[in-house]
Order: structure tokens, then sequence, then C-alpha cells
């Protein structure tokens, strides 16, 4: 962002953060960086406290800029969740300038995967057993907060984990269902490395991780070369970008496009991710879809 744009929204922050009646008289709340991480933090506050996340439903968090308005809400935020592992870059602008509110990383504890030389992959959250390590980190951070009511959070993270580990299971189990020379997982953005990491299947990606240039030709050939190569049977894109590119690949390769998954986003309540929970139920379900169809058509035992 210019420096005089930069300087210019934090004056306007300053004055609407000042201005009686405007977000100031608003009941303090836990702000999470992104819908994920907001549904996670609900999930174990309960109906003690009131999450919300910064970054809307269905909007890309990658270049994702805050408003002044945005800012001074983070300004009265009791607490701040982020994931952290570079994701939030665009926070640093003025994280500098609210020292006063508390601010938690969610990832803290899981080793990354490098999805570029020194470049982490920051979406973690979709493996369901580093999900679990989100959950502890957000009730130890909720808990320190309001500690009266440790025992409240404790309860709710763990009824919130059991949940997640079923998915755990659903997951190991289609992935061993899978012929190990067909579990690659083709995506436009790199974000499923932890998932590769936990269930032993390959990532296959157009690009690394979303940002302005996005399923360049160079890109593109790249993956319909190694799908053809491999014969990978289907492939997918996710709901934040335009899978055009990832169509134009099954088209090349007789691959199957298999659909769209949910990764940087959850929907609105009448979307078919609106929870982290049913975010992985309906990937995993558009996961078994996708390769049962193109699999049985091959026959494969």
């Amino acid at each position: 962002m210019p420096r005089r744009r930069f300087w210019v929204w934090l004056v306007v922050w300053g004055l609407v953060g000042c201005r009686p009646g405007v977000e100031s008289a608003s009941e303090p709340v836990v702000l999470a960086t992104f819908t994920v991480i907001a549904d996670m933090a609900q999930q174990v506050a309960g109906d003690r406290m009131r999450v919300e996340s910064l970054v809307k439903p269905g909007v890309e968090i990658h270049s994702y800029e805050p408003t002044p308005r945005e800012i001074a809400r983070i300004q009265q935020a009791r607490l701040v969740l982020e994931n952290g592992l570079g994701l939030e870059q665009w926070t640093e602008r003025f994280y500098q300038q609210l020292q006063h509110v508390p601010r938690v990383t969610v990832s803290a504890g899981i080793t990354p995967v490098m999805i570029a030389p020194g470049q982490p992959d920051p979406h973690a959250w979709m493996s369901p057993r580093l999900a679990l390590i989100y959950v502890d980190n957000i009730r130890q951070a909720l808990s320190r907060i309001d500690p009266d009511h440790a025992h409240f959070y404790t309860q709710n993270a763990q009824r919130y984990q059991q949940q997640i580990r079923a998915f755990d299971q659903k997951f190991q189990q289609f992935w061993q269902s899978i012929p190990a020379h067909r579990r690659y997982l083709v995506t436009c953005e790199g974000a499923f490395g932890y998932m590769a990491r936990d269930y032993g299947f390959q990532p296959l990606y157009l690009w690394p991780m979303n940002a302005e240039q996005e399923g360049t030709p160079q890109q593109i050939r790249r993956v319909i070369d190694q799908v053809r190569a491999r014969q990978i049977p289907v492939v997918f894109c996710e709901s934040t970008v335009n899978p055009q590119a990832q169509q134009q690949v099954a088209r090349e390769t007789g691959a199957r496009f298999g659909g769209i998954l949910y990764v940087d986003s959850l929907t609105v309540a009448t979307g078919p991710a609106p929870t982290y929970v049913r975010l992985l139920e309906h990937n995993l379900n558009t996961l078994q879809q996708g390769f049962s169809m193109r699999l049985s058509l091959e026959k494969i035992p």
C-alpha cells in the first residue's frame, strides 16, 4: 500500500475511534482475522463471548486490505486471533499502533510445511489433526482473558475436538481407499500441504498461494504436463478463485473437474460451508465423489 494512503487510513481510524457513538460504544468482542478462525473460536466461546471475523465470508484473505472502520474495530477488540504462518501480512501495518490489544497466533506449536524457500504454507487449519492445536490455542487464549470461565471453555473445546477427530478418521480412511499410484490432489492453490503430510498423498497445484498472477500459461502448462504424465483422474479448485484455469487443465488432459473445495473462507449461513466442520464435510464429500466417479470408470480394483 502506498505510504500516503496508509497514513490517511490511520488518521481516519483515529477520527472514527474517537467519535462518540461510533464503534467505541459497541461491546468488546473477540476478533478473528478470517472466518475459519472466527467459527472455531465461537465454538469454544459458546454464549460467553461474541466472536466476529474481520474478513467477511467469501472474501479472499491473502490480498485483503482492512478499511479504516475495520481498523477501529480492532482497536475496541478484547482479543485478536490470527492464523500466523505469514497469512496476515496486511496486519503488520497497523498492529504496532494497537499494542494494548492482546493478539494470539492460533497456529503456534505447528511445524510448518514450506510452500517455497523461506515461505511457510499458512493453511494449517486444512488438516483436522492440526485444527485440534488451533482449538487448544483458542481455549487457552479465552481462558486467559476470562479465567473465571476457563472450565466452560475447556468443556466446549473438548466437545468440538471430538467432532474434528471424527473427520480426521474419515479423511484417513478416504485416502487409504485410493490406490497409492492415484493419491494426487490437484488444486488451484497449494493449500493442502499439511493434509498431504498427514494423510500420505501428493499435492499438485497451479500456484503456491492466491495472488494477482494466477493461472499464467506457464503454471497451467506445468500442471497439464504432470496430470498427463501421472494419469491423474480428477482435479479441483477453491471457492475464492476463478476455476477457469483448472477447467482448462481438465479439458486438455481428459481428467474430470471434480468441483469446488473450501479453504480460505467459509460461506454465509445458507451456503455449503458455513462452519469449519461443514467445510470439512463438504470437502470430503467433494473428494469422494470426484475420485469415486472417475476411478469407477477406469475399473480400478
